[in-house]
């Protein structure tokens, strides 16, 4: 029987059909290691992994039967993909299927943030002595309806964002990529990023992620943002410089912050956790029973093909 090594905890539909397969499973807790994964893996033909996994150049050196790396989720930069190509070892991602659960997440985002939802939470929670009933002047927030949201990357889900915002009666800017004829139903308007960043109310991430996009939310992009502006981003989190955001919040650059990614994840900066006006969730975009069961058997049956020595079903490459 074939090998296929599991380096992370899956949905147990999926793991159900995963052992039918013969699978073995990494049985520890949090990320695996790149030492567990060239320990597990050293036999496999198929590693079945979430994007937290190192599949790095190493571990794929070390695993000399590798015919696929199965990733998990729509991402695959925890994965060397050049050296992957390089030895003949396909690469597979779960594309699209996250695009509704991570979209309402984002929207989720923009409407906690700037209706201070979680933060009204927090006060009945922890000093509901503050509550003397409704006033004209307690806990204002900002209405949806009318501002404008800035969308960085007009894919799949930057769309599907664009869709609930219009429903919200918003305004809608995108920079990046600009499918024309679908955003006119929207009335989006295509504009330069920094355009984007001076008219917009809430900034929304949305780009696939790549080495350009590093830090692109730096301290002078902060400055080019309104002070009432919102910064919401549920992509990549190395797309935020957090050490200018602390900054950036801290001098009021920014009205607020939802960030459902980190830069150093999942170590999540400290400082951040200190603001009222910032959200925190800890990156569960597509979490949903929906969305995981599909991926898990979208990477089921790219690993099905590849073993039966057919092309991948989603190839990255």
């Amino acid at each position: 029987m074939q090998k296929i090594f599991v380096a992370g905890k899956l949905l147990e539909k999926t793991e159900e059909v995963l052992k039918q397969m013969g699978a073995t499973f990494w049985t520890g807790t949090g990320k695996i290691s790149e030492e567990e994964l060239k320990k597990g893996a050293k036999d496999a033909e198929a590693i079945i992994c979430p994007l937290s996994a190192p599949i790095t150049s190493d571990v794929l050196t070390a695993s000399p039967k590798l015919k696929i790396v199965a990733n998990v989720g729509a991402g695959f930069d925890n994965i060397d993909v050049q050296k992957a190509q390089e030895l003949g070892i396909a690469v597979t991602n779960t594309p699209k299927v996250s695009t509704e659960s991570t979209a309402e997440l984002s929207f989720g985002l923009i409407l906690d943030v700037m209706r201070r939802i979680s933060e009204g939470d927090r006060l009945l929670r922890t000093h509901p002595e503050e509550f003397k009933g409704w006033a004209p002047t307690f806990f204002l927030g900002r209405e949806l309806h009318g501002k404008t949201l800035g969308i960085i990357g007009l894919g799949q889900i930057g769309q599907a964002v664009a869709e609930r915002a219009f429903a919200f009666g918003m305004k809608i800017l995108y920079s990046g990529h600009h499918p024309k004829e679908v955003a006119q139903k929207w009335d989006a308007r295509f504009v330069s990023q920094e355009e984007l960043l001076e008219k917009s109310d809430v900034v929304s991430v949305h780009a696939a992620y790549s080495d350009e996009l590093y830090h692109l939310f730096q301290k002078e992009t902060f400055q080019k943002m309104k002070k009432t502006a919102f910064l919401v981003n549920a992509s990549r989190g190395k797309v935020i410089d957090e050490a200018a955001l602390v900054e950036a919040l801290e001098t009021k650059e920014i009205a607020g912050a939802a960030l459902d990614v980190f830069e150093f994840e999942p170590h999540v900066n400290e400082r951040l956790t200190k603001f009222e006006n910032v959200v925190l969730t800890p990156h569960i975009g597509n979490a949903t029973v929906e969305t995981r069961e599909q991926m898990g058997d979208m990477a089921v049956a790219n690993v099905k093909a590849v073993l039966a020595g057919d092309a991948p079903i989603h190839s990255v490459y």
